[in-house]
């Protein structure tokens, strides 16, 4: 459910604008808001479930996006939308981390436990790729709000699965330092107003101009309280590694290209080329499928050319085939455009085992579980300004074939820093996860 509604409400954001009748800024809210809690809580969902054990939290957070997930389908305006995409994303961020804790706890055995990660991964995976066809068909068939209805049979179900299966989980004694989470969510909250509501206030608007100086003074804060503090939300070790912070840059870039693309293709194709969400639905499939193909086929090329070399190349190839879809624009039918596009991103799906695997390399045995926790907000993050980055290009153009253009563009950008600091940080290759335990960070 948590990565279905990642990608599901793309191919919906046309008809929910018919219904509310709203601007372009409100749409990128919708999707943007289940973003920035998901990413401004995941670490403070995998302290909670160790504080109060994985069974609990994992359940609380069910219930809470059943919860959600009931307003947002019931929602009478895009407000409430907005307001129930934000328990969403904070019920997600209890539920995912706590998942992968009860698989450890359930599973003692390390072979078992690999296969079933490998079980976990794949669903992610065909979740993340076939939430525009899932979309499509639901908006076509039941109408917007049955994305979100859909969420209500799943998570009852879970429940009473987890209280069937899942043995209550022990209380691990963890510090929560709730100051420092408070700081980088006020600052995720601070720079998404800034990138979405930005082309609607103005840039130079005191709101705005005020709401860009919070973002550099608050993390700043962080930063100082981290140090001082006596339990950091991320240890002094990791909190100084270059190569670490490098591979969450690069994961950043990453995810603004994948999710900017998906925003953005998704309503040209309803915008101008006048299919249904469906339609749209269906013509995204094959660009989607490639990504899971892709990640699932990265294990197997690392062990043969190294981590570092099918980062290298996955990034590469990824940013030629932006550069070739920036050069074609909309001269091509979308038929042809397809193929840069889908290389576009069997590029990334190449490239996002390998990243996970050299981030928990640096991140080592002890510190396992944050760096992959790091790594999930910072994704969420790149995200969450891939979406909004899309929105202003749009609001500065007017024109959705313009915009999937310049998008490319900056997508080309993106790849290109990604790909210089793969160069310049990682450079041992480190022990290669199977496709399985390396996907298990998105």
């Amino acid at each position: 459910m948590a990565m279905l509604d990642v990608t599901v409400v793309n191919v919906a954001l046309s008809d929910i604008q018919h219904d509310f009748s709203v601007r372009l800024a409100s749409l990128v809210w919708v999707v943007d808001s289940y973003t920035l809690t998901f990413a401004a809580l995941l670490l403070l969902g995998g302290a909670l479930a160790d504080r109060l054990g994985a069974r609990r939290v994992y359940v609380i957070g069910l219930a809470l996006f059943i919860f959600a997930s009931a307003l947002c389908g019931a929602a009478g305006s895009v407000s409430i939308l907005v307001g129930a995409r934000l328990a969403q994303g904070a019920a997600a961020a209890l539920f995912v981390p706590s998942s992968l804790s009860l698989l450890t706890e359930s599973f003692e055995d390390r072979h078992v436990r690999a296969k079933i990660v490998g079980i976990w991964s794949a669903i992610v995976s065909v979740a993340f790729a076939s939430g525009p066809l899932v979309g499509g068909v639901l908006v076509h068939r039941f109408g917007w709000r049955s994305i979100f209805y859909l969420n209500l049979p799943v998570g009852l179900v879970g429940i009473a699965l987890a209280f069937a299966f899942l043995r209550p989980s022990r209380r691990k004694a963890h510090a929560l330092d709730m100051p420092s989470h408070a700081l980088v969510m006020i600052a995720l909250a601070a720079l998404s107003f800034v990138l979405i509501e930005g082309p609607g206030f103005g840039w130079s608007s005191p709101a705005i101009i005020g709401a860009a100086l919070l973002v550099p003074f608050v993390l700043l804060l962080a930063i100082i309280r981290e140090r001082r503090t006596q339990t950091p939300v991320i240890p002094a070790g990791l909190a100084r590694n270059g190569t670490f912070w490098a591979l969450n840059g690069i994961g950043s870039c990453m995810n603004v290209v994948v999710f900017g693309e998906i925003f953005v293709l998704s309503l040209f194709l309803q915008k101008v080329d006048g299919e249904t969400a469906l339609g749209a639905g269906i013509r995204m499939l094959p660009v989607m499928a490639v990504f899971a193909v892709a990640n699932f086929c990265s294990g197997h090329l690392s062990a043969r050319l190294g981590g570092r070399r099918l980062l290298l190349g996955g990034i590469g190839c990824a940013g030629f085939a932006s550069l070739a879809a920036t050069a074609l624009g909309t001269r091509l039918p979308y038929g042809w455009l397809i193929v840069p596009i889908a290389l576009v991103n069997a590029g990334i799906g190449f490239a996002v085992p390998a990243m996970t695997a050299a981030v928990m390399h640096e991140a080592g045995q002890r510190n396992a579980n944050i760096g992959a926790a790091v790594l999930n907000a910072n994704r969420q993050i790149g995200a969450l300004a891939g979406v909004a980055g899309l929105g202003i290009v749009q609001h500065l153009t007017g024109d959705w074939a313009e915009s999937l253009r310049i998008g490319f563009a900056i997508f080309v950008a993106c790849l290109a820093i990604a790909f210089m600091l793969a160069w310049w940080r990682v450079h041992a290759a480190p022990k290669e996860l199977g496709p399985g335990e390396a996907s298990a960070a998105h």
